[in-house]
């Protein structure tokens, strides 16, 4: 099973990092209602964990906010080799536009 761990810096508040983070996932749900179902969040003061299907198939990782930066670690199916690449330029760009 391919992993991303993905660390995106920021100069937030670690409250107002995670609420923006937070936000997230629901903005992906509603931008590709098509592709992503099954969205399960669970979080805590410093961070979450989420598990989603994305075209079917089962995604689940954690973020953790910390003084400074964000880490986000995910589980994708092993049929999306192929895009882990783009998956995490995806997910990391639209992190560092949600933390600047």
């Amino acid at each position: 099973m391919p992993k991303l761990d993905i660390v995106v810096p920021h100069q937030l508040a670690e409250s107002e990092a995670l609420e923006r983070i937070k936000g997230l996932l629901g903005q992906l749900k509603q931008e590709h209602s098509g592709s992503f179902t099954d969205l399960e969040e669970q979080w805590t003061d410093t961070g979450g964990r989420f598990s989603m299907k994305a075209m079917g198939m089962a995604v689940s990782g954690g973020l953790s906010v910390a003084p400074g930066q964000v880490q986000m670690k995910g589980n994708l199916p092993l049929a999306a080799t192929p895009f882990k690449g783009r998956i995490e330029q995806i997910v990391r760009d639209r992190m560092e536009r949600l933390l600047t």
